[in-house]
């Protein structure tokens, strides 16, 4: 089963790899990814958050209790943005780090889907959101990147502490 990742592991920071072919693997690695988003009650996750540096991406903004908008995109790319709109975001792989963060408000995605096949969408609202913040992670950019030194300095003090209560 995997695991999620946590900042500020190194690999989290890291450019995944497109994918060539889509093989049992690819869609085996899917199916954990939505468990492990679904467990943690998230709504994406890309692959570098369970430590897997390929170009996939699991959405389902419905939440964890619904489940009816699964989304798998393989070598996500955004090729149009319009708008611009602010919004709070947190992260899974950052536990209680949350920031104000600008996106475009309406992208247009090019991606693969789970049988090879090239598609396109048109996203507005929370999924442009979502997708923008899991093709981020796809590039090694987190949210924590969005935010001023004295925040990522207060955050990770933060997990500093935790990590000491745990031992």
């Amino acid at each position: 089963m995997l695991q999620l990742i946590y900042y500020p592991d190194p690999v989290l920071q890291k450019r995944a790899e497109p994918i060539d072919h889509i093989d049992e693997d690819t869609k085996k690695l899917t199916s954990e990814m939505f468990e492990v988003m679904y467990e943690n009650k998230g709504i994406g996750l890309a692959a570098p958050q369970v430590g897997i540096l390929k170009r996939v991406v699991t959405v389902d903004i419905s939440g964890s209790e619904k489940r009816n908008s699964p989304l798998v995109l393989i070598n996500p790319e955004i090729i149009k943005q319009e708008g611009e709109e602010e919004s709070e975001e947190g992260c899974l792989s950052l536990p209680g780090f949350k920031c104000k963060i600008k996106r475009s408000s309406l992208i247009h995605v090019k991606y693969t889907d789970l049988e090879g096949q090239e598609k396109t969408l048109d996203a507005r609202d929370m999924l442009a959101i979502c997708l923008q913040h899991e093709i981020d992670h796809l590039n090694g950019k987190l949210i924590i990147d969005y935010a001023g030194r004295l925040r990522r300095s207060m955050y990770e003090k933060k997990l500093k502490k935790m990590k000491k209560k745990r031992r």
